[in-house]
């Protein structure tokens, strides 16, 4: 049996994983934390904590973890690269499971994101497009910009150098070199991303749409199960489901 702490457990993902937990037998809640609560106070209780809080509350939380050795899942979007580093150094002492996205179809995604960029080539352009609920703070997601980041990556490009957020007025004709980032906000949407491959003549789209935060939750959790048998590293979803 693992036990695990939920950090964030009143917000909209936290409440989907105390739900979601019930259906995952090796697993037991040992605590939840929101704002307020006190983790030092029953971290000794967990084998793992699940953190879905707020990017500024993540690296304390790592630091915590990192003292009393505990093993950690992290959900939460929105980091600076400052307190991605923060949080990430204490990987030397823990395994950490940091993604994007936990959906296991999100994933399949990230995967065939970079076969397309492989095999399609230098003579698409790329569009990232994300939708999310009127009530998200940071945009893009982090699932886009890991998409970006994966197709940045197989271009041999600096992302921050060649990303273009939006467009308006006279901007001129798109680069070839750039990576058009577009973030849709409105009503109760849980997530959609699309990757679009733009060439002549052709154009190559691929769409995740989740309908349900639940495949989100479920997939943290068995990354909970997947992390505790593993040594001190940073890890992601990808390795959880053994896509690499």
């Amino acid at each position: 049996m693992t036990n695990i702490i939920i950090t964030g457990s009143k917000g909209r993902m936290g409440r989907t994983l105390v739900a979601c937990a019930p259906h995952h037998p090796e697993l037991r809640i040992a605590g939840q934390v929101d704002q307020g609560d006190d983790l030092k106070s029953i971290i000794g209780h967990g084998d793992v904590i699940i953190d879905f809080s707020s990017h500024t509350a993540t690296p304390a939380i790592a630091a915590l973890c990192a003292e009393h050795k505990k093993s950690m899942v992290i959900g939460t979007t929105g980091h600076s690269d400052e307190e991605t580093r923060q949080i990430t150094r204490h990987s030397a002492s823990i395994p950490m499971v940091f993604s994007a996205n936990f959906s296991t179809g999100v994933n399949t995604l990230f995967w065939l994101t970079r076969k397309a960029a492989e095999i399609l080539g230098p003579g698409f352009d790329l569009e990232i497009i994300d939708m999310h609920h009127r009530l998200k703070r940071d945009a893009p997601s982090g699932t886009a910009k890991a998409l970006a980041e994966i197709l940045a990556s197989v271009r041999k490009q600096h992302l921050e150098k060649v990303v273009r957020h939006g467009r308006a007025g006279m901007v001129g004709e798109r680069t070839a070199e750039e990576i058009g980032m577009h973030s849709l906000r409105g009503g109760d949407v849980v997530g959609d991303h699309t990757v679009v491959f733009a060439g002549i003549g052709e154009r190559v789209e691929l769409t995740h749409k989740a309908s349900s935060r639940e495949t989100l939750a479920n997939g943290a959790l068995r990354a909970a199960q997947w992390v505790i048998n593993q040594k001190s590293g940073l890890y992601d979803m990808q390795d959880v489901l053994g896509l690499k």
